[in-house]
């Protein structure tokens, strides 16, 4: 899965909302100053990993990923409670819109389920008002058609998509560690992804904006299409530094010890 759902919808939100593709946060560097963080987040974009980053959190992103299966091994003996999946996710339930939250029970990944940690997942709900308590389905590759997002909402009940929950998920589940997923919508279910959109994404998570523009120069209809995944992208990243600015130091994991 090289993450999950690299979702064209984040895609497009790397590219037009920051496009300056930044390296992946000084601190992946240097694994064992952690400074009292207590929780790994993993992203699959570098604009998410900037607003991720914050007191008592490492963040790993699609790119670091091999580092992150390293570090969760070792994780609580260097004083880590806790892993979260945070960033963007395509809808599947009909009433979730762009800005729309979801914390997760459970992630499903293939015919697993695996919960999330009960009390973290009151925490992050208490604080993000109207967000909505339901199954993530974690994907490997990109789900772009409205009529696929409403099978998959019908066979699984699973309310949102993304490419990184089910890794983060596994992972918590190997090493003990608490787990978490707060995912906000980017795109809607009756959103159809431009072919644009998916050329630009590379297996590391980055985008490739040459891709998107050769793309849409040779289909130039799927202007229209691209332009709205861009204002809904630029809605769900408001939302991401709102609602990461509520959940403060740890996102919200108190440290028991």
């Amino acid at each position: 899965m090289e993450s999950q759902l690299r979702y064209a919808g984040a895609t497009l939100t790397d590219t037009l909302v920051d496009p300056a593709d930044g390296a992946d946060l000084g601190q992946v560097a240097d694994l064992t100053q952690h400074c009292r963080r207590i929780v790994i987040a993993f992203v699959g974009m570098s604009f998410e990993a900037k607003i991720a980053a914050g007191p008592g959190v490492l963040v790993f992103s699609r790119r670091t990923r091999r580092e992150l299966t390293a570090m969760a091994a070792t994780a609580a003996r260097q004083g880590y409670r806790g892993i979260i999946s945070f960033g963007v996710a395509g809808g599947l339930a009909p009433n979730l819109r762009p800005g729309d939250w979801v914390v997760a029970s459970a992630i499903l990944e293939s015919e697993t389920v695996r919960e999330t940690d009960p009390a973290w997942s009151r925490k992050l709900l208490g604080a993000i008002a109207g967000a909505s308590h339901s199954l993530i389905l974690g994907a490997d590759t990109p789900i772009a058609e409205p009529a696929m997002k409403r099978e998959l909402h019908q066979a699984t009940g699973a309310a949102a998509v993304d490419m990184e929950s089910h890794v983060v998920a596994r992972l918590a589940a190997e090493h003990g560690l608490a787990f978490a997923s707060v995912r906000v919508v980017v795109d809607a279910a009756d959103r159809a992804i431009p072919r644009a959109a998916l050329r630009g994404m590379t297996d590391d998570g980055r985008t490739d904006g040459v891709a998107v523009l050769r793309d849409l120069i040779a289909r130039p209809s799927q202007l229209s299409p691209l332009a709205r995944i861009a204002v809904d992208a630029l809605v769900a990243r408001s939302e991401m530094l709102r609602v990461r600015q509520l959940l403060g130091p740890h996102f919200g994991l108190v440290d028991f010890t």
